[in-house]
């Protein structure tokens, strides 16, 4: 557990909050496991969650820790997370629905099942709309199942407190709320450096410093996705750089391989201050 947790600390920068939400959630766990072992009788605690934020906070990589978590723990006989969204769970016609919902949720027990934007499933203005049918599948199978599957509910903040107001049975049954805030500047430059060492890739002073305000310009357009841009933009950056060494027409030495400059980063259109807002944007820079 405490590998995991390290590992968990090591892969995110920030998110302290998480952080220490996931401790405390392995607490409870080892205080239930020590209470077993003295024959102290008390309730399986309920492991449901819900995870709210905006895309590219790393709520994907905590959930598949967390099952690492629970797996050591002998709370889930598998580390696995198998990750889910409306369209895998709802039918197009009538008798679909089940069916397409009982298989996602077979595939998961043993492990943990990620239902990602999970207020899709739910349309107020749609009486008849297939979702409620999941819902109410999903109410039964997280009671019936609770020893074996651990669900996790994962969307924007303000959606999926519309969506567990307008179910007070589902909400009855996600013990757990966790809040992953948008990253910081600051955090988002960390993020870089990290993603940049792992790809043997590194900016130069200059490069570095483009690459900041690019981020600060970034983060203010529309569609920005934390560390998922952050990582899209790298890779828009290593395009353009594999295309300045290209034409170069010279032998490449291995500081040309792994040097991203200014104008690799510069060569960006959220530098293009013609342009409106996120129009001609880059199609990794608007996600």
């Amino acid at each position: 557990m405490e590998e995991t947790l390290a590992k968990l600390d090591a892969e995110l920068v920030g998110l302290t909050p998480v952080k220490r939400r996931v401790r405390e959630i392995a607490a409870l766990l080892l205080v239930d496991r020590a209470r077993q072992k003295f024959g102290l009788s008390s309730s399986r605690p309920t492991l449901h969650m819900s995870f709210t934020g905006g895309p590219g906070t790393g709520k994907t990589t905590v959930a598949l820790r967390m099952a690492e978590m629970l797996h050591a723990l002998g709370y889930i006989r598998k580390p696995k997370v198998h990750t889910v969204t409306r369209d895998d769970l709802v039918g197009q016609f009538i008798g679909h629905t089940a069916p397409k919902t009982k298989e996602a949720i077979g595939r998961a027990v043993g492990g943990v099942l990620f239902i990602d934007e999970a207020y899709y499933l739910f349309r107020q203005e749609n009486e008849r709309d297939y979702g409620q049918e999941v819902i109410e599948i999903l109410l039964q199978e997280m009671e019936s199942e609770r020893a074996s599957l651990v669900v996790i509910f994962a969307g924007y903040s303000d959606r999926m407190d519309t969506f567990f107001s307008a179910n007070p049975g589902l909400s009855s049954r996600v013990a757990h709320h966790i809040a992953f805030d948008d990253y910081t500047h600051a955090e988002l430059i960390q993020i870089a450096d990290l993603m940049m060492v792992a790809e043997s890739f590194r900016f130069d002073d200059a490069g570095r410093d483009a690459f900041s305000e690019y981020l600060a310009l970034r983060m203010e357009q529309p569609r920005f996705s934390n560390a998922r841009s952050v990582r899209n933009a790298i890779e828009r950056c290593r395009l353009r750089q594999a295309k300045r060494l290209v034409e170069l027409q010279r032998p490449l030495t291995k500081d040309d391989l792994i040097t991203i400059t200014k104008d690799d980063v510069y060569g960006s259109s959220v530098f293009d201050s013609a342009k409106p807002q996120g129009d001609g944007a880059d199609a990794d820079e608007t996600g």
